[in-house]
């Protein structure tokens, strides 16, 4: 006999203006599972969820919650009843304290009782902030104060305030929708052991990811969607890695998917420079050279100041000594980056990268405004709508049309546009901050045959990834950081292993 179908979605459909999100989709969540999601971006996998857990409504179709008819009203809603969604993108408010996050909308319970038992307008910070930091604490976030103001926070930590704030609800019900592709391995471990214990206290969990390992390993069964439809369930033992990617991409996939080559050859002349550079623990007498042609792969654990390093080599972090040089000239900022052909997509690309109330348009545009505006201000409209064309079309965008906000894209989508914003006014360095993170196979492989061909071009790539798989496949050189210095400089090879670079990153 199965297990306790404890969410189930009969026949939910869903539309976005002319676009189909959704088509008579129907899947069972199971108490004491972890089941899957997975499928291309744009194959409905967040609108499904996001409709589970009252983030949207369904144009048509039933839901049902431990028997029960189920119409969320909202999410704080839903969260009250049981289901909860950890978000892909950011969800923690930036200008409040970490514990002010963690029960935002819920101060009034530490609120201060008189002595006629009503209670005072006074918040018992105290109390809050102790429950708060026992709530980090019991998650493994100790690292975490629950007094820090949020905007401190860098991207992961973000991430594990947002999961204690639905961990404190005691959840039934726990989505994550591509929560690990912001965590490095301490904070995936964190939510992996979260997963573990709901599933042993006979509970469910919807994981979404692109990453196949991943998904594999974690869930005991796996659904595909593609287009808005249900392709196929598979039970944990029916896993096969080869099916899944043919039934999410719709073929089999062609050519390959990293670098077929060993080849770490590039050209001698050094474009871009980092000269013995401070700045705070992230960088520590830094020096480092990217050489025309070629792929510099840059890892690490989430603090070890990789990040910081992007920053850097796009001139929007000045070191406190040293020095950045591009082509042999001092680098003075961002706006003398992009004068120097220098292109840099940001890891929490939906705050640095994009601007989420514009249209895909207008954010592709941006990049190239010396391209198609007269003395950079006067925009010529026919100009500008072929440019920013060109890139949809090469880049493959999946949209409505280019006017269409660019918050109604998926994250594979958003990431293309960011790509495209660079790429098209012909950037001859790209600094890549987790470039993948929240995107799928197929669109995965197309960047990354994209980027092989850039550096055939003569162009240089510097890729910042917590995915080691990603740049041991890519890269010419691969050089791993902890505590802001390299550590170790590994050149490309069919031997690198993760193994060789993880001893050397704790």
């Amino acid at each position: 006999m199965g297990k306790e179908v404890i969410v189930e979605v009969k026949h939910i459909d869903k539309r976005f203006g002319s676009t189909i999100a959704l088509n008579d989709v129907s899947i069972e969540v199971r108490r004491g599972e972890i089941q899957g999601l997975i499928g291309e971006n744009g194959s409905g996998k967040s609108t499904v969820t996001s409709i589970i857990s009252g983030m949207q409504k369904a144009d048509g179709g039933q839901m049902f919650y431990q028997g029960e008819k189920w119409e969320p009203l909202s999410m704080l809603w839903a969260l009250e009843k049981g289901i909860g969604m950890i978000v892909q993108e950011n969800g923690t408010v930036p200008g409040i304290s970490v514990a002010e996050n963690i029960f935002l909308g819920e101060t009034g319970r530490f609120k201060v009782f008189g002595k006629e038992g009503k209670k005072w307008g006074t918040v018992n910070r105290k109390e809050m902030m102790k429950e708060a930091q026992h709530a980090l604490d019991t998650i493994g976030a100790s690292h975490i104060r629950a007094e820090q103001p949020t905007a401190s926070l860098d991207m992961q930590d973000r991430k594990l305030v947002e999961i204690v704030k639905i961990m404190i609800k005691n959840p039934e019900v726990l989505i994550v929708d591509e929560t690990t592709t912001a965590l490095s391995q301490i904070g995936r471990d964190i939510i992996y052991k979260i997963m573990n214990r709901m599933k042993e206290e006979n509970k469910a969990v919807i994981f979404i990811s692109h990453d196949l390992d991943e998904i594999m390993n974690v869930c005991d069964s796996l659904t595909v969607l593609r287009d808005g439809k249900i392709i196929i369930t598979f039970s944990k033992e029916e896993f096969d890695e080869e099916q899944i990617k043919t039934s999410m991409i719709g073929r089999e996939m062609q050519g390959d998917y990293y670098r077929g080559d060993y080849d770490g050859s590039c050209g001698d002349e050094v474009v871009l420079e980092v000269k013995d550079a401070n700045l705070g623990d992230q960088l520590k007498n830094f020096n480092l050279q990217i050489h025309k042609g070629e792929i510099v792969g840059v890892g690490g654990l989430s603090h070890c100041g990789m990040h910081t390093l992007g920053k850097v080599l796009f001139g929007a972090c000045k070191p406190q000594s040293g020095s950045v040089l591009v082509r042999g000239r001092e680098l003075k900022g961002e706006a003398d980056a992009m004068k120097e052909q220098i292109g840099y997509a940001a890891k929490d690309r939906d705050v640095e990268s994009l601007c989420l109330n514009a249209s895909i348009r207008d954010n592709i545009a941006v990049g190239g405004l010396d391209r198609f505006a007269v003395h950079n201000f006067l925009v010529l409209p026919g100009k500008e709508k072929k440019y920013v064309q060109k890139q949809i079309d090469d880049l493959s965008v999946k949209c409505a049309e280019m006017n269409q906000y660019v918050s109604a894209l998926s994250g594979g989508n958003k990431q293309k546009v960011v790509f495209g914003k660079w790429i098209g006014r012909g950037s001859e360095i790209l600094i890549l901050d987790c470039p993948t993170r929240g995107v799928d196979i197929g669109v995965k492989q197309a960047m990354y045959q994209l980027m092989y061909r850039m550096k055939k071009e003569g162009k240089s790539i510097v890729i910042i990834s917590e995915e080691m798989a990603e740049l041991i496949g890519m890269a010419d050189r691969l050089i791993v950081m902890k505590d802001g210095e390299i550590k170790k400089e590994f050149p490309r090879s069919e031997s690198l292993s993760e193994s060789d670079m993880i001893q050397y990153m704790i």
